[in-house]
């Protein structure tokens, strides 16, 4: 996923967005360990756009601590 994709979600949909990365995170786990991926890059990849997400919430709530002083 992109980062501009993601600066352009609400507050919402990023939650939601985490979430549906964090199950494709564990099916991707769960298919690696028996065997049946085919690409374990596709791990990594939704390691990071985890991050990119949980990096954008993290900005937004400095931004609105900043804002509320």
């Amino acid at each position: 996923m992109m980062k501009e994709k993601i600066h352009e979600l609400s507050d919402g949909d990023l939650q939601q967005k985490l979430e549906s990365l964090k199950t494709e995170l564990f099916n991707l786990r769960f298919s690696h360990a028996t065997g049946q991926l085919a690409n374990p890059m596709q791990i990594q990849n939704v390691r990071r756009d985890i991050a990119r997400v949980k990096t954008v919430i993290r900005e937004r709530e400095l931004r609105a601590g900043k804002e509320a002083k």
